[in-house]
C-alpha cells in the first residue's frame, strides 16, 4: 500500500513541524482508502497536548480526535492516518511511537526537523493485531491539476 498525497497537503504538515519546533507537532490525515492506497485529501493541525516535555513526546487531545471524526464525515472521508515531526531525528518510528500507536491500518507519517527546517519525511503503516508492527509505506506525491490529481 503506498501513502498518496498532494505537494501542497505535504508542504503543510512539514511547515508545522518548522514551526512547532523544537517540540514535536502533530495532526491527522483525512481521506479515503483506495485501491491504489491511503489518498490523502485533507490534513488537520492539531496541538500537541502532552503534559511532560514536548520535544520528543506528542499527543493529540481527544477534542480533535471528535473534531476530525466529525469534518471526515461531513466530506465523505474518514481518518488515514497521523503526522508528527522529530526535531533533530530521524524520521523513523520509535519504540514509544509503536506503543502509542493504535489506528491499525492508517498511516504514520513523520517529518525530521532538523534545526528548524523539515528535511526528510517518511509514511509507515501501522499492521497487526497482538504482533502491532509499522511496515514502510512508500509515499506518492501527487500534483494538483485543477480539480483533478495527478500522480
Amino acid at each position: 500500500m503506498a501513502l498518496i498525497i498532494q505537494r501542497t497537503l505535504l508542504e503543510q504538515l512539514e511547515q508545522h513541524g518548522e514551526q512547532a519546533y523544537p517540540q514535536e507537532s502533530c495532526g491527522i490525515l483525512l481521506g479515503v482508502i483506495a485501491e491504489d492506497g491511503i489518498r490523502v485529501q485533507s490534513v488537520m493541525r492539531c496541538d500537541n497536548t502532552r503534559s511532560d516535555p514536548k520535544h520528543n513526546r506528542y499527543q493529540i487531545g481527544p477534542a480533535d480526535l471528535f473534531r476530525a471524526r466529525r469534518e471526515a464525515r461531513t466530506q465523505g472521508q474518514d481518518i488515514v492516518g497521523f503526522y508528527h515531526s522529530h526535531p533533530d531525528q530521524p524520521a523513523r518510528w520509535s519504540l514509544t511511537d509503536l506503543a502509542e500507536a493504535y489506528w491499525t491500518g492508517c498511516a504514520y507519517v513523520i517529518t525530521s526537523v532538523e534545526k528548524g527546517k523539515a528535511a526528510v519525511t517518511n509514511s509507515f503503516l501501522l499492521s497487526g493485531k497482538e504482533d502491532k508492527h509499522f511496515e514502510v509505506e512508500a509515499m506518492i506525491i501527487a500534483e494538483e491539476l485543477g480539480n483533478k490529481t495527478a500522480v
